[in-house]
């Protein structure tokens, strides 16, 4: 396996030592070592780290790197064709992209079919790439590879990256959190205050997780939750969409710091369309935990006055167990939108799985709970 702190080493001998992006579980070995070797920009979301990228190049004139998973892949297509591409402003730019979903390996449903036609988009685009070695020597003539393409037509260059190609290695410069609250703790207290005809929409990662293994746990069934395994960042508008076609029901979006952040103009439009039925909880541990624990800027980020500003009835935010069961009725019955953000630390069942349904058929009992009520 490849060890981080070559490829590090290799990309910064070749000059390449400015490297941003949007932390992805197979690389996530490479993005902590880089992380605590002082690279330590967190993008919003991948079109964003392309635009910074940018930036860095025009202000300096050196390759930048920009890393993903490729599931974000369509949020740079848009500065990948109108901004970096040869044929506009030929800002040279290495971007390496963690291939999930991967033919002949085994991953989640919402990785397969990018996974499938990763290769045909890359080439779809005329991006030129190499799918990168877990052998040292190979991966060194990849990158030096790279770098004659991208200096001989000063466009961008794929390094796509398979599983487990890199070697293990721990974050150093893990942020401490000052909160005790755990989220799933969280998540069962909210998930215990809700009645059997309200909605909820939860978004990417562990949250998703978590709150499947809650309702499996006290039998409830999962034909309340819509389980946004995919697309993060777009869980609140999903529940948006919802909410103003379901206006006599509550609707529940389960947010998270990352995802927020992300897509944040998304406040905006819920704010603007102020639908009374409409709850958002953000479950903020400071991090990107499902991919290596790289911190967000959720703890310096004051969520509940940007809310405000766009127009929500009220925001919330609580740090305790006690002060999430006291603000939790006034929370529910007040008039939307409305926000409750839960401060909690990062962290996880070591045995925690992932839902047992496909996509597809909690797509159709959550469609059956949303025309019936209750079942």
């Amino acid at each position: 396996m490849l060890k981080p702190a070559f490829l590090y080493e290799v990309l910064k001998d070749h000059g390449i030592d400015f490297s941003l992006g949007v932390p992805d579980s197979l690389l996530k070995y490479y993005c902590s070592y880089a992380f605590d070797q002082g690279s330590r920009i967190i993008a919003a979301n991948e079109g964003t780290a392309i635009g910074i990228a940018s930036g860095y190049h025009l202000a300096t004139g050196k390759i930048p790197m920009v890393y993903m998973q490729n599931s974000g892949f369509g949020n740079i297509v848009n500065p990948l064709t109108s901004l970096i591409d040869p044929e506009v402003y030929s800002i040279p730019m290495l971007l390496m992209i963690g291939w999930r979903g991967q033919p002949g390996k085994k991953d989640e449903p919402q990785h397969v079919k990018q996974g499938r036609t990763m290769e045909a988009q890359l080439k779809a685009l005329e991006l030129p790439y190499v799918v990168l070695s877990a052998d040292e020597i190979t991966a060194k003539d990849q990158v030096e590879e790279a770098i004659h393409s991208i200096q001989k037509t000063s466009g961008p260059f794929v390094l796509l990256v398979p599983p487990n190609t890199f070697e293990e290695y721990k974050l150093r410069s893990e942020s401490s959190s000052p909160y005790t609250l755990k989220r799933e703790e969280a998540l069962k207290l909210i998930s215990e205050q809700l009645d059997n005809s309200d909605i909820v929409v939860s978004t990417t990662g562990k949250t998703s997780r978590e709150l499947f293994e809650l309702r499996a746990e006290k039998g409830q069934g999962h034909q309340r939750d819509f389980l946004t395994v995919g697309s993060m960042g777009h869980a609140s508008q999903i529940a948006l969409g919802i909410a103003l076609e379901k206006p006599e029901r509550k609707v529940f979006c389960i947010d998270g710091d990352g995802a927020m952040i992300m897509h944040m103009g998304s406040l905006a439009v819920i704010g603007e369309l102020s639908p009374k039925n409409y709850k958002h909880i953000l479950i903020n541990n400071g991090a990107h935990e499902s991919v290596g624990g790289q911190p967000t800027a959720g703890f310096v980020t004051d969520f509940g006055k940007i809310a405000e500003a766009c127009g929500y009835k009220k925001t919330i935010r609580v740090s305790t167990k006690e002060a999430l069961e006291k603000e939790l009725p006034d929370f529910i019955s007040h008039k939307g939108p409305v926000m409750l953000e839960v401060m909690t630390k990062t962290g996880s069942r070591k045995d925690l799985g992932r839902p047992t349904i496909a996509p597809k058929d909690n797509k159709k009992d959550f469609m059956k709970f949303l025309s019936e009520g209750e079942f």
